[in-house]
């Protein structure tokens, strides 16, 4: 179960850092076009999408995270 539990939590690192990367300015600009998706300028269809796929990311691996066993008294 410990290199599960790893694997988890290196899962996490590389989401938050694969999250902060694509924030990052220099490739937010890439995205700031004349462009329009469904009525939506493409810079803030790319920042929502982003959030989305991070948001559904965490809830994936949040939902693999272990449960406690609780103790003794039931906590």
């Amino acid at each position: 179960m410990m290199p599960e539990f790893r694997k988890l939590r290196a899962s996490m690192l590389v989401l938050t850092l694969f999250g902060a990367l694509l924030m990052l300015p220099p490739l937010v600009y890439v995205f700031n076009q004349h462009i329009t998706h469904f009525g939506i300028p493409q810079i803030v269809f790319y920042l929502f999408a982003v959030w989305l796929l991070l948001i559904l990311g965490t809830a994936v691996l949040a939902h693999a995270v272990p449960r406690d066993a609780p103790d003794e008294d039931g906590r």
